[in-house]
């Protein structure tokens, strides 16, 4: 059985520095961090790493399917394809599930913050993978759900995933979500690639 761990024995390639992919610093800024850890065998080979890359919101709707008013991710600031994702959502008062979520004192459902961190998993996934088109990522567990903080309209909801596992159709993530450097949300998130009916 596959090793899902938060801890998981440190590769022979390239590796991030913590469980999520993130390093953070006493500032509150989280800034993906790796290591060239390559064993010293002269005949060994290695893949390039992949350019860290943005995406802007006409990128990310041609990777995922969600529309408004379920698309919960508005830009990428950095995605290495097969390591980790940098993203974000602007929470603003005008959400509509503040109407009822709740009347008087608005609070972003937790599991719409789960939502916004599967996106982002998915937006890491299908940035690694060629040819999409008659496809969809589909959750099929959460693993460790804490909800850390409240989110509130106003707030900026920053979306990081790593550490990413692929296994066939399947792959597995550390996700986490914080709000003004403070952890709000964090989960593992698994989740399977179908055909679009």
């Amino acid at each position: 059985q596959e090793n899902f761990s938060l801890t998981p024995p440190a590769p022979k390639g390239l590796f991030l520095t913590d469980n999520c992919g993130i390093a953070h610093t006493a500032q509150g800024r989280h800034q993906p961090q790796y290591n060239n850890a390559y064993p010293t065998e002269p005949t060994m080979s290695h893949a390039p790493t992949p350019e860290p890359q943005t995406m802007d919101i006409q990128r990310i709707l041609s990777l995922l399917p969600h529309r408004y008013p379920f698309l919960l991710v508005d830009r990428v600031v950095e995605c290495v394809p097969g390591s980790h994702i940098r993203a974000y959502k602007n929470v603003s008062v005008n959400e509509p599930f503040f109407q009822g979520h709740f009347p008087g004192v608005p609070i972003m459902p937790g599991v719409l913050i789960l939502e916004a961190l599967a996106q982002t998993g998915g937006l890491l996934a299908a940035a690694g993978m060629g040819d999409l088109e008659g496809k969809l990522f589909l959750f099929t567990g959460l693993d460790g759900v804490k909800f850390r903080r409240q989110v509130v309209p106003g707030d900026r909801l920053d979306l990081e995933c790593g550490n990413m596992r692929m296994k066939l159709r399947l792959c597995k993530m550390e996700a986490r979500a914080y709000v003004d450097g403070k952890l709000a949300a964090e989960a593992q998130i698994t989740a399977a690639i179908g055909d679009r009916p």
